[in-house]
């Protein structure tokens, strides 16, 4: 018998096809999953840093085997998900991370197969005529370089000096001063490496052809190509690479359950968005009935009586559509630091596959509710606009001595950015008609140029060592702690229509908090005038049709 692979989670049953993502959040993830099978330059990836998350590329030592966006992208989000010694994760609200994560070892292993094919045609034009082979080389490196430059002048140079070798080597194969096996030799070390790019270049259209239609599926609403990770399903025993491939994956679906959640200062909490708004009601526990003492209650039990109210959000008086089915959870959130670059998820025997137990969610919510620890909360949560939209609102209740608080805070997690959903646009050049020169027509473009046919044929050989072709090329470096939905979420304030959503769903979730909470209250004899007139005023606050920054406090 093989060795089975295990990393302290035993996730049976056994091999199986990963699923996809469950529909209601196929928009974000599509997007997200877009960007592994993308052809632009890397750089184009830092458009969509946020205040809060940045991205950074690091650049290698040489241009020629730089990455492109969907090299990149697939890289580091393959290492920094299913990598052995990764860090914790943030949750992925509104998408689903494996099938994303999926997409991006679907579209390596196109690559690789492409690489494949362009290995065995530098093995034969390339290797064999090796100083032809590196004098191409460094032409188109010398070529790179210059193009780069922000001198204008100097990318024109370099597209003269390719030429001007060009007709050298045209000129030294027809009036060649040497004779026999090394004339022959020569002039196969020119000519070699000229046709090995001919047939890479037929090798990299298809494959380039083949990339941009599954971008293309995953943007067009039909569900996309679906990505095939053979890799993830171990036949036997023996395959401990694809075993642990595949409880990789299980181990990132079950972080993405997780019921602990992160709160990052003015960088609100985690996954779930910044705090746009805060409603409190706060009143002292006075007896209903002079000289008797209230009955004894816990925070637990007035939390437990509004999550079984807001489980019947979707319920309304009017047939009007209304909410959908909301997620109600209860939710621990656990302090970090503002600049914090990792997050400890807790462990122990309270915690089972990433998910705190239910006792010892009820003792944080009755005894952590002043000074160090985690928090409990109970968080309402609704997945809208195909997933681009995530509004979330969390409601937490203390009581300390003689005053309880019912605490409403609204957090949103708007779009993905703009970036991730532009569809393929095919390369074309707009040209005069040969006759009618008055007249404009515009001609279609091969996919892939000469230089990114040399690009890609340089790197072929180091696919099966990437640490390499990060050294060599340089990496897209994720923004920790990394979540693949907040690294490159937008402010939903800017659609009116999802703003609206988000400000929207305050008021009845208010309301329904502030009524079960005051029923709890009625029912072990507290007085409820008071609350109901802070009720009242709150009420009034929420209708404030102004988002707030909540989470920054002025001295």
């Amino acid at each position: 018998m093989g060795a089975v692979v295990t990393d302290g989670f035993d996730f049976t049953p056994g091999a199986q096809v990963p699923l996809m993502g469950s529909a209601g959040q196929t928009a974000a993830t599509h997007a997200l999953a877009s960007a592994a099978y993308r052809d632009g330059p890397v750089a184009e990836i830092l458009k969509a840093n946020s205040e809060w998350h940045k991205s950074e590329v690091t650049p290698g030592k040489f241009s020629l085997f730089e990455p492109n966006l969907g090299e990149a992208f697939s890289r580091a989000v393959q290492v920094r998900m299913l990598g052995g010694a990764r860090k914790a994760l943030i949750q992925s609200f509104g998408t689903e991370p494996q099938t994303v994560v999926e997409h991006c070892l679907a579209a390596t292993r196109i690559r690789k197969e492409r690489d494949a094919r362009l290995t065995a045609v530098m093995a034969l034009c390339g290797l064999l005529f090796l100083p032809g082979l590196l004098l191409w080389m460094g032409v188109f490196q010398l070529r790179r370089t210059l193009a780069g430059a922000a001198n204008k002048r100097a990318g024109a140079v370099g597209t003269l000096l390719l030429v001007g070798i060009g007709i050298m080597a045209v000129v030294l194969l027809l009036r060649l001063p040497f004779t026999g096996f090394w004339g022959y030799y020569i002039r196969g070390m020119i000519v070699a490496p000229v046709v090995g790019w001919m047939l890479a270049k037929r090798i990299c259209e298809a494959t380039a052809k083949d990339m941009r239609a599954r971008w293309d599926s995953l943007l067009s609403g039909g569900g996309g190509i679906g990505a095939k990770v053979p890799e993830a399903v171990p036949g036997n025993p023996d395959e401990t690479a694809r075993e642990q491939l595949r409880q990789g994956l299980q181990k990132l679906t079950a972080e993405q359950h997780s019921n602990v959640v992160f709160y990052a200062g003015p960088k609100g909490i985690l996954g779930m968005g910044t705090r746009w708004g805060s409603w409190q009601m706060a009143e002292e526990l006075v007896s209903s009935e002079p000289g008797k003492e209230i009955n004894q209650f816990r925070s637990w039990d007035v939390i437990r009586a509004i999550h079984d109210k807001l489980k019947l959000l979707e319920r309304g008086p009017l047939n009007s559509g209304g909410f959908p089915t909301p997620s109600v959870r209860h939710w621990i959130v656990s302090p970090v630091g503002e600049n914090a670059v990792a997050v400890a998820r807790p462990e122990g025997q309270d915690v089972e596959t990433f998910q705190v137990k239910g006792h010892e969610i009820q003792r944080i919510c009755n005894h952590q509710q002043f000074g160090g620890g985690n928090r409990h909360y109970l968080g309402v949560q609704f997945t809208l606009w195909d997933g681009q939209l995530v509004i979330t609102m969390m409601i937490t209740v203390t009581v300390l001595h003689e005053t309880l608080r019912v605490e409403v805070t609204g957090h949103a997690l708007g779009p993905v950015h703009s970036l991730f959903t532009t569809k393929p646009e095919p390369k074309t050049v707009t040209v005069s008609k040969t006759v009618k020169f008055w007249e404009t027509v515009d001609r279609v473009l091969p996919l892939v140029d000469a230089p990114e046919v040399v690009r890609l044929a340089v790197r072929a050989p180091f696919t099966w060592f990437p640490p390499l072709l990060d050294f060599l090329g340089g990496k897209l470096v994720l923004p920790e702690p990394f979540g693949l939905r907040h690294a490159w979420a937008e402010k939903p304030w800017r659609h009116r229509f999802m703003a609206d959503d988000a400000m929207r769903a305050a008021t009845p979730v208010l309301r329904v908090a502030h009524a079960a909470a005051m029923k709890v209250l009625a029912d072990n004899g507290v007085s409820t005038e008071k609350f109901d007139n802070r009720s009242m005023v709150v009420s009034g606050f929420v209708q404030d049709p102004t988002p707030r920054n909540a989470d920054l406090y002025e001295a």
